[in-house]
């Protein structure tokens, strides 16, 4: 695997964030966004970026501004949106396609890139349909406009993203598929009973996404 290389990015309203790229052979790349709550060293993403680096796709996570700052309080929408934008313009230097994903708050953020018309394909591990502690779902009527071939990959736990209400929001998406990982939460952990670790956990979410790739790109 080759070495991980690290980046600064300056944003279009002043200001710059980390970015780390995971390089590999492939003409397809994944720009991958983390959640609300925890950055692109969180293990999920470590561990995503690597794997799928491994596979043959470079993979390259960032930070939003407040993560960068060292805030707990996301951004408003527009700034998180900038910044994608501009990740996703410097990943596109090193490949020929390149794939929107995110966990979280990530996915949904790359959603809406989607629907703008950019990217060769989504990837959403978790979308936050319900917010945390509210009953009332988001709005996902952007879903429209996403032509690209769509993944969601969801945990049948997750309480943030209930199986019925997410399928009924992806039949939205003229290309979409959904991916359902049993007794998963949001976090895609699993109970004892499963008999599965965490590391066979993060393995499936690699193989599923690296084939899923591999058969619409």
């Amino acid at each position: 695997m080759e070495r991980l290389r690290t980046w600064k990015i300056s944003l279009p309203g002043g200001g710059k964030v980390t970015a780390k790229y995971r390089p590999a052979d492939g003409r397809v790349g994944m720009l991958l966004a983390h959640g609300a709550g925890v950055g692109q060293d969180a293990p999920f993403m470590v561990s995503m970026r690597d794997g799928l680096a491994a596979a043959g796709y470079g993979v390259m996570t960032f930070n939003y501004p407040y993560m960068e700052a060292g805030r707990r309080a996301p951004n408003r929408t527009p700034v998180l949106l900038d910044c994608h934008r501009t990740a996703f313009e410097r990943l596109s230097l090193n490949h020929d396609a390149v794939i929107l994903s995110g966990k979280s708050m990530g996915g949904r953020m790359a959603s809406h890139i989607a629907a703008e018309g950019i990217g060769d394909g989504l990837v959403v591990f978790g979308y936050p349909l319900v917010p945390f502690g509210k009953g009332e779902a988001r709005s996902t009527d952007h879903f429209k406009a996403i032509r690209q071939p769509t993944l969601f990959v969801q945990g049948s736990r997750d309480a943030l993203g209930p199986l019925d209400k997410i399928r009924q929001r992806l039949s939205k998406i003229s290309n979409g598929a959904i991916h359902v990982i049993p007794d998963a939460d949001h976090s895609f952990r699993v109970p004892r009973r499963s008999h599965k670790s965490q590391s066979e956990i993060m393995q499936e979410l690699i193989d599923i996404t690296a084939t899923w790739i591999s058969d619409h790109l």
